[in-house]
């Protein structure tokens, strides 16, 4: 067939995809949706079939008409799903990205059908998101036109981390909706942030009111597993965990009466630790257990009253050998924010082999490298984790986030990083989750495509992959309004907007500053309003 070339940023008359395919070249020719049928080139697995049944519903909802499974090969024309690998449904520790990799895929589109053909069922899954995107026109006008991709993720492991230990607890079929979203884009996984949101076994009063049960634990695993994401356990096993420390049982086991962080000098406390892992390994199947560990703000104190001549670098260390040991015992790998290590760097050399360290930022930053560089040659797998702007802003802060995610993984891939997870934190509990949808997507677009990505585009390309064509063409714009009504505010109120709404409005200074950024304040208001009228459309249109 007659095939155009295209360069990875090409848009041509074609849909803009989501992640940017490693190649892609386009020909003349296209292929009705309407009369499609899906087979597969031999017997499928569960995870073959989740594929097909996605990509069925895809199709009947572009064509307007039902899109059936064939067993039997008959139909003319058909898009066949081949897998030639093992099912390998999951990232797995030691993971390599790549052309030839697990995920990799290869789409092929003529006039007469078309094929996905990847090594393992993940890979069939990509391949099948990639054919959602590349639909043009609807009804009986919708069509797929005529193209050869071959891609594969840039990096091995791409994943959020969700926050569920502040604000309202999400619902299960919340944290599913997530999971769903996140797979349109590629992500291979994600952290189920937990400080007391999961109902153990022996601790009935530790947040009893807002908990996942164990059951419904399992059953977002799960979801997640179908759509090839692994749900990684990420705790808190030395600070934050003010919800242990208030209950009067657990208080003597804090490094400061009802703090926040474990003395790890207690020998009750390694019960705690082992009590706790036992039962989180039990029931998150992933091979890393993420343990936290960051800002741990009480180290230096008790170190200094209360740790027996150790300096407080190994006294952190002492507590995450203990951690990292009980991790290895269930056959895992533990995953550490790597902030408290950088500080102490003495300490980076004695680091349990098989960790992964997990540099942090959310900027801003103009230079990375420094969060990097003090583990560079220590020969442990890095991955960096970046944020969504959203937990104490009115609305996003997609700039500042961008701006992050595309800097901080620019220097990433100078230091061979194997993974990017990007961060979505509640702490002023009063977040509005979904509207950080559109960073969760940035992040995960990023981490697959190997070039980088078209910030100012973004909104563009986003939009049409969520929403019908007359929706999308309200919602970019009103993304870009939000963002820019969020900008103008910071510049009056500083960065935290969501504080600042609080603040009591008719205090002279309060008032003084008003007066001073009248102009701003009016910029503000006018960016949001034309931001709120094309939501308004956007709703109207359905």
């Amino acid at each position: 067939m007659s095939m155009l070339t295209l360069p990875v940023g090409s848009r041509a008359e074609h849909n803009r995809l989501l992640p940017r395919p490693q190649q892609v070249r386009y020909g003349s020719g296209r292929l009705p949706v309407r009369g499609l049928s899906i087979r597969f080139a031999s017997a499928p697995s569960a995870e073959d079939r989740f594929a097909a049944e996605t990509l069925a519903r895809f199709l009947s909802d572009r064509a307007q008409a039902p899109t059936s499974i064939s067993e039997d090969g008959r139909s003319e024309r058909v898009i066949v799903l081949n897998r030639t690998g093992a099912v390998d449904p999951l990232p797995v520790f030691g993971e390599s990205p790549g052309p030839d990799s697990r995920e990799a895929y290869q789409l092929e589109v003529t006039a007469q059908g078309g094929e996905i053909r990847a090594k393992s069922s993940a890979g069939l899954f990509y391949g099948v998101q990639t054919l959602d995107q590349l639909v043009e026109g609807s009804a009986d006008q919708a069509m797929l036109p005529e193209v050869e991709i071959h891609d594969w993720p840039s990096l091995a492991y791409r994943g959020i981390m969700v926050d569920m230990s502040h604000g309202p607890l999400p619902t299960e079929e919340e944290v599913k909706r997530q999971l769903d979203f996140l797979a349109r884009w590629k992500a291979n996984q994600y952290y189920f942030y937990n400080e007391a949101s999961i109902a153990l076994d022996g601790f009935p009063l530790l947040n009893p009111e807002g908990r996942f049960t164990k059951d419904q634990v399992r059953r977002i695993i799960a979801c997640g597993r179908e759509r090839h994401i692994d749900v990684v356990p990420c705790l808190e096993l030395y600070g934050h965990l003010h919800d242990l420390f208030r209950v009067e049982r657990h208080a003597d086991l804090a490094a400061v009466p009802h703090g926040s962080e474990f003395n790890p000098l207690k020998p009750p406390v390694l019960d705690l630790l082992t009590n706790w892992l036992d039962q989180i390994t039990r029931l998150f199947p992933s091979p890393f257990v993420h343990v936290g560990m960051d800002e741990t703000w009480e180290l230096e104190r008790f170190a200094k009253s209360e740790a027996q001549g150790l300096t407080p670098g190994q006294v952190y260390l002492k507590q995450f050998k203990n951690v990292s040991s009980l991790v290895n015992q269930h056959g895992r790998h533990a995953m550490v924010w790597a902030d408290i290590f950088a500080k102490h760097a003495e300490t980076i050399a004695q680091v349990t082999p098989g960790t992964v360290l997990v540099p942090w930022s959310y900027g801003p930053e103009s230079d990375y490298r420094h969060f990097l560089a003090p583990f560079a040659g220590t020969h442990l797998a890095q991955f960096i984790a970046t944020g969504v702007t959203v937990w104490n802003q009115i609305s996003p802060d997609f700039d500042l986030s961008f701006d992050n995610i595309d800097t901080f993984l620019a220097t990433g891939r100078q230091y061979s990083i194997l993974g990017l997870i990007n961060t979505i934190w509640t702490d002023d509990a009063q977040v509005l989750l979904r509207s950080a949808f559109p960073g969760i997507a940035y992040g995960a677009a990023a981490a697959w495509q190997t070039t980088p990505m078209d910030r100012a585009q973004f909104f563009s390309e986003y939009a049409p992959r969520v929403y019908p064509p007359a929706v999308a063409a309200e919602v970019a714009p009103a993304l870009r309004k939000l963002a820019e009504a969020e900008r103008r505010l910071q510049n009056v109120l500083g960065r935290d907007t969501m504080h600042a709404f609080w603040d009591d409005a008719l205090a002279p200074e309060r008032l003084k500053n008003s007066e001073a950024h009248r102009d701003g304040l009016r910029e503000t208001r006018l960016a949001a309003e034309e931001a709120q009228e094309r939501l308004d459309r956007a709703l109207s249109l359905g």
